[in-house]
């Protein structure tokens, strides 16, 4: 098991940036792939990016590719997730969560039915 918690979240104006931290207790965090979502009000929550469990590989929405940025420091059992140039379309709140299926440490997981755990989420605001 594993227990995630998102921080990082605020208010900002847009073209303003944010770093999403989801730090890890539990299992060893190496062993997880990892991945964010978000969920607006009145939406479905939709996939935002994916890292696998060596980091080396990633994956994003095309709503936010050449913006956002995932990333994951093994050693300190945490993910971010860098937000830059924000607009008024990305306000939601975060989750992050991991993949407890063993996987490849080059796989990444796209499918929000993959994953078993999840953080409690962290509200990004954007005004415009």
């Amino acid at each position: 098991q594993v227990h995630l918690v998102d921080s990082g979240g605020g208010l900002v104006q847009a073209g303003a940036s944010l770093r999403l931290s989801c730090a890890a207790s539990g299992r060893t965090f190496s062993y997880f792939a990892m991945g964010w979502f978000r969920q607006a009000p009145g939406e479905e929550r939709e996939f935002v990016a994916a890292i696998s469990r060596s980091g080396s590989r990633t994956s994003y929405a095309d709503s936010v590719k050449g913006r956002f940025t995932i990333s994951r420091d093994n050693a300190k059992n945490t993910m971010y997730l860098q937000m830059n140039s924000l607009r008024p379309e990305d306000t939601a709140v975060y989750y992050c969560a991991a993949d407890s299926t063993p996987r490849t440490v080059y796989t990444i997981v796209n499918s929000e039915s993959e994953y078993d755990y999840w953080g409690q989420g962290t509200q990004v605001t954007v005004s415009s």
